[in-house]
């Protein structure tokens, strides 16, 4: 039976002193998994896989990487394991986008050096994977907001992670990079065994994925199986929303809203 690559334990989670808005929740990536966390606003998925990626210390809980307590990994060594990917990434300076990408080599490269031959040609595999090869010597800032999410994409991809930590990163994607998204994690898994935890608010795209975790104001509502948990009174459950509706196609769970 192989370990599991990642490990979540009862964590909690609260700003400042407030109410917990992450309670007891727990899950587990396999080596290659793919694993999408939904849920309504508010409902403590950003929060979590913060967590996952080791921005945020939990109040309670454990988080086990290869077997190893997250928080006892050294942060250089940790990003060659786990690569996170925020909402919305920020370029102050107009670098091109194959520069934004080189600096996802930064746990490779030694200190008071530059990055050399080899990260560049990283660099530029890792452009390629993420369908985002054409803009390599584009200037980041002049960047729709879907290809600077694939060129941030691509600095994950960097890092040579065994895990990906995606918070949201179809938001900017029009349907077809949205579909090449989701082909682009398929592929990464078969080919190089990568885990990939995502947070998603489109649900069509969860079809491919192993499992899902579905969170109501920061406790687990639902976990299992696309088909397990892609159900009206699930749904209805974890948004709120009585009008929530669902219907198979094919291999495929059609969900959407009456208006």
């Amino acid at each position: 039976m192989p370990q599991p690559w990642l490990e979540a334990r009862c964590l909690d989670y609260a700003y400042a002193n407030g109410p917990l808005v992450v309670r007891q929740v727990s899950l587990t990536a396999m080596p290659g998994s793919m694993t999408a966390v939904i849920g309504a606003n508010g409902s403590g998925k950003s929060t979590l896989i913060r967590m996952l990626a080791g921005l945020f210390m939990p109040l309670a809980g454990t988080i086990l990487l290869d077997g190893v307590p997250l928080k006892n990994w050294q942060p250089r060594l940790r990003a060659r394991q786990i690569a996170y990917v925020p909402q919305s990434t920020a370029a102050a300076f107009p670098f091109q986008a194959l520069d934004i990408v080189l600096s996802g080599r930064t746990p490779y490269t030694p200190r008071f050096r530059f990055e050399g031959a080899h990260d560049a040609e990283k660099a530029l595999e890792a452009l390629d994977a993420a369908g985002a090869a054409h803009l390599a010597r584009r200037c980041f800032t002049s960047l729709s907001g879907g290809e600077r999410q694939m060129v941030i994409l691509a600095r994950a991809l960097a890092q040579e992670p065994k895990l990906l930590l995606l918070d949201e990163p179809s938001s900017s994607l029009d349907l077809k990079h949205r579909a090449d998204l989701i082909r682009t994690l398929a592929r990464l898994r078969e080919t190089q065994n990568l885990s990939v935890i995502m947070i998603t608010h489109d649900l069509q795209l969860t079809g491919s994925f192993d499992q899902l975790l579905a969170l109501r104001r920061g406790e687990i509502a639902a976990a299992g199986t696309p088909d397990e948990v892609l159900r009206d009174h699930l749904l209805r459950e974890v948004y709120g929303d009585p009008n929530v509706r669902t219907q198979r196609a094919g291999d495929q769970t059609l969900v959407w809203v009456d208006l």
